[in-house]
């Protein structure tokens, strides 16, 4: 399965999953870490340990670089 992954204020990715990957395994196929962002599903967060189960979703990130 194909999943249109949002990195949201960012881009998009297209990125095919096997039906044992999870959320946490679409975090880091766009280079960021589960610890940085939420994975939001029709707008609501879901568990990143949980299968992927549909084609669509969002990563909003919510830690981000900057001067200290």
């Amino acid at each position: 399965m194909h999943v249109s992954v949002e990195v949201v204020g960012e881009e998009t990715h297209e990125i095919r999953v096997e039906d044992d990957d999870t959320y946490a395994d679409l975090v880091r196929a766009v280079d960021l870490s589960p610890h940085e962002v939420s994975v939001l599903v029709d707008g609501s967060p879901v568990p990143e340990d949980q299968p992927v189960a549909v084609e669509r979703v969002k990563i909003l990130r919510l830690i981000k670089g900057g001067a200290s």
